[in-house]
């Protein structure tokens, strides 16, 4: 009997295995990953950007000391030069800044504050464009007017004025009430409030050209609800596009909280992101610690960097005329 139940349980597993092996085999096969293949720049970029992921999400293992733990910091090491300077003292690789804080400890996990608010933002965005634009693109009529005036008005100001705004209106109300996670939470809502149009206006265009299109008609005539026509029908032929913004604005997302946070209105000291800790050592550029501000800002724009140029690549690949 086990000579009988072996051979049915191959059959089986057999099918998964070769969907899965084959589905592996588009994927190397597409344009998109040929486009990829083909450009070294943007096997660079994408090489940087997920280096950058790993430091953020392994920086408590990387990391010397946590910045974040006031236990670990004593005055007696502040302001010491990077370790191949006359005056570098080990474990200190890129030097200490006012607070004896290690400048590259504090890099590692002011990148994780910043990769976290910038997705959280993009994903709160993009939550709030899509659902928009879906809405509007698809029910059209008064529904499509009132969303996108609101658009077209939020488009007249800045997208650091909005987040500036956002910001000023939770801080005023929660007053003392407002620690370093809830300045997070923050940043991400006036982030998210921030870009939210991008979204919504393309995927808005996307929907009014595939509502009129054969299966969406068949899917209503069969009865089923627009949500689940707008949902599993139409949202899956209008990623394209959103992928590309998706990109782009996590770069838009970061440099925005790091804005907000030199300016001193993002990430507190005790829980520095890249732009608080480019803020702090503003202050000491002139004094000659200039490492304690040169290397946040060259994590950050290598960061940018990588994921812009990621995002141009995406936006050729994913576009048929350029193909």
């Amino acid at each position: 009997m086990s000579d009988a139940v072996v051979p049915h349980r191959v059959e089986q597993n057999a099918p998964t295995a070769r969907s899965g092996a084959s589905w592996l085999k588009r994927a190397l096969d597409s344009d998109i990953f040929y486009s990829f293949r083909r450009s070294r720049m943007t096997m660079v970029a994408a090489a940087v950007t997920v280096l950058f992921f790993l430091l953020a999400i392994f920086a408590s293992q990387l990391a010397v000391q946590n910045p974040f733990d006031p236990a670990q910091l004593q005055l007696m090491n502040s302001r010491i030069s990077p370790i191949w300077t006359a005056d570098g003292q080990s474990p200190f690789l890129l030097g200490t800044d006012e607070q004896g804080r290690d400048v590259f400890s504090a890099i590692l996990y002011g990148l994780r504050i910043s990769l976290v608010v910038g997705l959280l933002g993009v994903i709160l965005a993009g939550t709030l464009g899509i659902t928009l634009g879906l809405i509007a693109g698809y029910v059209g009529g008064a529904v499509d007017g009132l969303i996108m005036r609101i658009a077209d008005v939020q488009l007249t100001f800045p997208a650091i004025l909005i987040a500036l705004l956002v910001n000023g209106v939770a801080k005023s109300v929660l007053g003392n009430r407002l620690d370093a996670m809830s300045t997070l939470g923050v940043l991400v809502i006036a982030i998210g409030l921030s870009f939210w149009v991008q979204y919504a206006r393309t995927v808005r265009g996307s929907v009014m050209v595939e509502k009129n299109k054969d299966y969406v008609a068949a899917a209503q005539l069969i009865g089923l609800p627009a949500p689940k026509i707008m949902l599993r029908h139409v949202l899956p032929n209008t990623m394209g596009p959103i992928l590309v913004i998706a990109t782009i604005n996590l770069a838009l997302a970061i440099i925005t909280e790091a804005t907000l946070s030199f300016l001193g209105a993002g990430m507190p000291d005790t829980m520095p992101s890249l732009g608080t800790l480019i803020r702090i050592g503003n202050n000491y550029l002139f004094a000659g610690e200039w490492w304690i501000v040169a290397f946040p800002g060259i994590a950050l724009a290598g960061l940018i960097l990588s994921i812009n140029l990621l995002g141009d690549w995406l936006r050729d690949a994913l576009n048929p005329k350029l193909r």
